[in-house]
């Protein structure tokens, strides 16, 4: 689009457009956005795209309120109070871009690596996400930023077991015999494939949820096992115990396609079902019952099928617990079956050409050896460290584009304290004036998803979607890809690639692989991938095997096998803090997207922490009471629900919200941690231990 043509005349009328979600959300539901006289009337699901059945979430279903806020940033502001106060005034967006290219350049002319820029999923897309903004800060020299906050432990743990982020297409867990659903709500954050769970229980199916919280989709399973946080991977190593105490084993398949079975089946040996109990908090029965109900499928002949989900490895050992829980399926001869298996992730089955659209080779025009890396999970460490010739220069300038860290990363009062820092230079490219584009020096209005072109993978199923434009943007609201070309002009970048426009960068992303063609015509497209990626072997690893034992780790000096590794912050280990917490999502939210759509927060309500009656009744905490939880990092004042979707000794503390929309402007990451996972450096939300008392 050109934005700097004469506007056109405004636009009557009613038509439809097909567009793609672009949230962190396994679903990537097709939509249909009807307009009316150039603005968005209504959002819902493509009818015509299988995955999503014509069906969307009410988040999504509500986007079009998104759009046309009240509250959308629609100039680009310039900050004129404190930092953190939310003070701004309007400026052009020509002084803008030349007071941030020339801030960058001066910056970059004494050490580019003092540049960071700061993305994650606020868009999935890989158009608007990572194209020609990683191509600007590749061509700049600046630091790179390592992407760990939702799923790099977990992605780590199967690519050193199965090779890859690969599993199961969902539409098959409709015709499997016994659903394991692993660390995952699936009514509320996967609502897709609970339809297929749903048509396989309607077929006999028994359903499993695993899961320390009595979500949701816990009320509707067969069977919920309640397991302490962090102590997934003894669990597996317990139904792999069963697997071999009764010959529940596929040993043809293991001697074909598997290496390491001899180790791991001795260390399995090592978890008897009463010991694992033990440590999982649960009753010996349950795990034994569970045994038998894999055990009754292997003898059947009947699928068993796992879906995991992100909320498992956000502990210290998590990237070993998925190493344990994917062994499972291997050890059953399960990926024989299409409706057999694992799913954690799909996304590694797509061809993405990520060196086309990100053009890492431009950093070698920075002049520099190497980029320094700076971990997203622990920014409120990295903004305050000094110079220093093991970590190089302070970070100077902040770029921040699609993410909220101020209210998403761990241990939030650290990141606060490293955004006020009066020499840092931030730009926030965003929608609305979140918890983070209050630390902003200028905040650029960005464009949301139905004002721009961008193509997406998912990580949930195996269609890549194509998002069209449905209006035009809103104000003065610009694409990603249109600031950072227009920042390139500006620094004097003049490389060919700046000039790609949207489009073409749609095409680029997948190249040959995808029928282009076909996308425009009807929005999705469906990788050509076998119906069961195992069944004869063929992992992508380096053996060709599944690892049950890895020489990758053991060369760095790891167990080659899965670990049961404790929590950093393990229950009993600090008496002042008695209750593990953990975090997960808030029904209504998306991370902490949609906080800020009335309609969604008066469904959340306030605030929660959910709190088991054995825990609540000695600290003298009532339902809907005001409550402090509070450890070492900071504390923070929420209404407590008492109830039993919270297990004894666990408390669950809803989010995300946003800061200053919580009681005492501050949300649950004021207690969470920057310590790191095992595998995939990513961070370790529900290893946290806390104290809860009445506010």
């Amino acid at each position: 689009m050109d934005f700097t043509a004469t506007p056109a005349a405004p636009e009557t009328g009613v038509r439809t457009v097909v567009g793609a979600c672009p949230h962190d959300c396994p679903d990537t539901c097709s939509f249909v956005t009807t307009v009316q006289n150039g603005v968005a009337v209504k959002v819902q699901g493509n009818p015509h795209h299988p995955q999503t059945g014509g069906v969307l979430c009410a988040k999504v279903s509500r986007y079009h309120e998104r759009t046309h806020h009240p509250e959308r940033l629609l100039t680009p502001l310039k900050r004129v109070g404190p930092k953190g106060s939310g003070q701004f005034e309007p400026v052009s967006w020509d002084a803008a871009l030349d007071d941030i290219a020339a801030r960058l350049q001066a910056i970059a002319a004494r050490d580019p690596r003092a540049i960071l820029p700061y993305s994650y999923a606020g868009t999935m897309g890989l158009v608007q996400g990572e194209s020609i903004a990683a191509r600007f800060f590749h061509r700049l020299g600046a630091s790179w930023l390592d992407r760990t906050i939702c799923a790099s432990a977990g992605a780590a743990g199967l690519e050193y077991t199965l090779g890859t982020k690969q599993g199961m297409r969902v539409e098959h867990f409709a015709e499997s015999r016994l659903i394991l659903i692993w660390g995952s709500n699936s009514v509320g954050s996967n609502l897709h494939f609970w339809r297929h769970a749903q048509e396989a229980k309607r077929r006999g199916a028994r359903l499993v949820c695993i899961d320390p919280r009595r979500s949701e989709t816990a009320d509707k399973c067969h069977e919920h096992i309640a397991l302490r946080p962090g102590t997934d991977a003894a669990l597996a190593y317990a139904l792999i115990h069963a697997c071999v105490q009764h010959g529940w084993v596929d040993h043809a398949y293991l001697a074909q396609h598997t290496v390491g079975w001899p180790q791991l089946r001795e260390r399995a040996l090592q978890w008897p079902p009463a010991r694992a109990a033990e440590v999982c908090g649960v009753p010996v029965a349950q795990i034994e019952a569970l045994a038998r109900d894999i055990g009754t499928c292997f003898e059947q002949r009947a699928p068993v099928a796992i879906r995991l989900n992100y909320g498992m490895q956000r502990v210290r050992g998590g990237g070993n617990a998925v190493r344990a829980v994917a062994c499972l399926p291997v050890v059953l001869g399960a990926w024989r079956h299409r409706a057999g298996g694992l799913l954690l992730s799909s996304s590694g089955a797509f061809p993405v050409q990520r060196q086309v659209l990100q053009r890492p080779d431009l950093f070698a025009a920075s002049g520099q050896a190497q980029p320094r890396v700076v971990n997203m999970s622990t920014i409120g460490d990295d903004l305050l460290r000094p110079t220093s010739a093991e970590w190089g220069p302070r970070i100077e300038a902040l770029v921040v584009y699609n993410s909220n860290p101020v209210a998403v990363a761990p241990d939030s009062s650290q990141v606060v304290q490293g955004f006020a820092r009066d020499d840092l230079f931030t730009v926030v490219l965003e929608h609305f004036q979140t918890d983070t584009a209050d630390y902003a020096d200028y905040l650029l209005p960005a464009t949301t998803q139905l004002e721009h072109w961008d193509v997406h993978a998912s990580y949930g199923h195996t269609d890549v979607l194509l998002n069209r434009p449905a209006i035009a943007p809103v104000g003065q609201a610009r694409p990603n890809t249109h600031i950072f070309r227009e920042l390139a002009r500006r620094m004097g970048y003049t490389d060919p690639c700046f000039q790609d426009d949207d489009e073409t960068l749609c095409r680029q992303a997948f190249g040959d692989a995808v029928d282009f063609d076909a996308l425009l015509r009807d929005g999705f497209v469906t990788l050509p991938l076998p119906e069961a990626p195992f069944a004869q072997g063929g992992f992508p690893t380096p053996s060709g095997k599944c690892e049950f034992f890895s020489e990758r780790l053991a060369a760095q000096g790891l167990d080659g096998l899965p670990e049961v590794l404790p929590n950093h912050e393990a229950p009993g280990s600090d008496p002042r803090h008695p209750l593990a917490m953990i975090s997960p999502p808030a029904r209504n939210f998306l991370n902490s997207t949609f906080v800020n759509v009335r309609s969604l927060r008066d469904a959340e309500g306030q605030p929660l922490l959910e709190i088991h009656p054995q825990d609540a009744v000695p600290r003298g905490i009532a339902d809907g009471s005001t409550v402090r939880v509070f450890n070492d990092r900071g504390h923070y004042v929420c209404a407590a629900r008492v109830t039993e979707r919270a297990r004894p000794g666990v408390v669950n503390g809803l989010g995300i919200w946003w800061r200053k929309l919580g009681l005492n402007g501050t949300n649950v990451n004021e207690l969470t941690s920057q310590r790191l996972t095992d595998l995939g450096r990513a961070p370790t939300f529900y290893d946290c231990l806390v104290e809860v008392a009445p506010a």
